[in-house]
């Protein structure tokens, strides 16, 4: 039986049923999962700087839909163990890591609701979930919010942040934060105007008043091996071919930290996947104003239920 975690998961808008619990991975990283119980299980599969709470609307709205979830706090964020003593860094050596993560988060699963779940995944969440599903790991149907199979950025930024890396992994100074990046960097120290994550500013405010009422789910910019890690993950995935499932992408018209063309060029190459377009919309799909998310989780069940 895995140890109960704290957790205010009452206070995230999550039923009151939930609980939360700790994990260890294969290398002794301990991780935080959020479990409400339900006849069916959606596996919850969050982005870089998430942690369980922020999903608490989007359980509440599974749980009206008859379906339980599970949320995991990835290694490095949320209440998971951080890798340096600057835990605001995010940082990991290689995504391979992550795939621990999820290996712990499926055998808590099986031994709560044994048999193949559909997987929502978000942004980095949706990277490490295709990882997984082309490694065969167990899965009905898979959704995807903007996931990151490319960054934003000018390829020629991105290159020189490769070579930088290269360049400082022999001294471990790609432990470092990446550049333009910093502890304050992202939600924190951002401002509802010219955000690119929500169009709502009831949700923006909610996910940051979140973080202000717990500073321990606080993250701050990537490390410079994170970032080398990333785009190296984000190039193997590109060279292989799609998982044979059903699947679902939503990409949001003002994305702007994903590449959307990475998006479009993987959904090409899915047969049977279905790509919903929402104009206007930002990053964060999940916590858009209500007629995007309100779609988005429509046609999520919809591809769950079939």
């Amino acid at each position: 039986m895995a140890e109960r975690a704290p957790a205010p998961l009452a206070e995230c808008g999550a039923p009151d049923t939930g609980r939360a619990f700790w994990l260890q991975a294969a290398d002794g990283v301990r991780l935080r999962v959020g479990y409400w119980p339900g006849e069916r299980l959606a596996l919850v599969l969050p982005g870089r700087t998430e942690f369980i709470e922020k999903y608490g609307l989007v359980v509440r709205d599974l749980a009206a839909a008859g379906w339980g979830a599970l949320v995991v706090d990835w290694r490095g964020q949320g209440l998971a163990d951080r890798a340096l003593a600057d835990g605001l860094r995010g940082h990991v050596g290689d995504f391979a890591e992550y795939q621990r993560d999820l290996d712990a988060v499926l055998a808590f699963a099986e031994g709560e609701a044994p048999g193949p779940r559909p997987w929502l995944a978000h942004s980095m969440g949706g990277c490490i979930a295709l990882r997984g599903l082309m490694r065969g790991l167990p899965c009905k149907a898979a959704a995807f919010s903007a996931p990151m199979l490319g960054l934003a950025q000018e390829a020629g930024k991105l290159r020189a942040l490769g070579w930088l890396a290269a360049l400082a992994r022999p001294l471990r100074a790609d432990r470092g934060y990446a550049p333009t990046t910093g502890a304050g960097f992202g939600l924190p120290s951002m401002g509802f105007e010219g955000n690119n994550l929500t169009t709502d500013q009831g949700q923006f405010e909610r996910m940051k008043a979140q973080i202000l009422g717990d500073p321990r789910l606080s993250l701050g910019g990537p490390s410079l091996r994170w970032m080398a890690a990333a785009l190296a993950e984000i190039a193997a995935l590109a060279a292989r071919p799609s998982p044979d499932m059903p699947a679902l992408f939503g990409l949001g018209g003002a994305e702007g930290i994903v590449a959307p063309a990475a998006v479009r060029d993987r959904v090409a190459r899915w047969p049977g996947a279905e790509l919903a377009d929402y104009p206007g919309a930002r990053h964060e799909l999940l916590m858009e104003r209500p007629e995007v998310r309100e779609d988005f989780l429509a046609r999520v069940l919809a591809l769950f239920s079939r």
